[in-house]
């Protein structure tokens, strides 16, 4: 009897270990995760952005952009009307792949070139034609 509570003992140790460890990997995993996608509406349009994430290892940071209206084609070109701005310096995007213009639903990915060394935080700016303001997504990366 002594024997079995005994190994009962050892046997919630284990797990108990096992929980702690396991609870310890999750926060280093979300430590790690891509940042969080940003969403902006203004004159009928939504467009959402979800960074891969600001590796300093990476040779390229990528975005992906989900454009949504019903009232308006999307024309944009967001290789001619965005930037990310790091540390003050603006960078014009590498490529577009993706949907092309036009219709009210798009989506692709916008791709930068890494900005190094890694600055403590990154903006991307959309401008849209026929919008009074820039549309801003602003994320920390340290």
């Amino acid at each position: 009897m002594r024997q079995s509570r005994l190994m009962g003992v050892a046997l919630a140790a284990a797990v108990g270990a096992s929980c702690f460890h396991a609870a310890g990997f999750a926060e280093a995993s979300a430590a790690d995760a891509a940042p969080a996608s940003q969403s902006s509406s203004q004159g009928g349009v939504t467009i959402t952005v979800a960074p891969s994430g600001f590796s300093s290892e990476a040779r390229t940071w990528d975005f992906t952009i989900t454009m949504e209206t019903h009232t308006q084609p999307l024309d944009d070109d967001l290789t001619e009307t965005s930037a990310l701005l790091g540390d003050g310096k603006a960078h014009r995007p590498l490529g577009w792949d993706g949907a092309l213009p036009g219709g009210h639903h798009r989506k692709g990915v916008l791709h930068f070139t890494a900005i190094k060394p890694l600055p403590k935080a990154v903006e991307l700016q959309i401008r849209r034609n026929g919008e009074e303001s820039v549309r801003v997504f602003r994320w920390q990366t340290k």
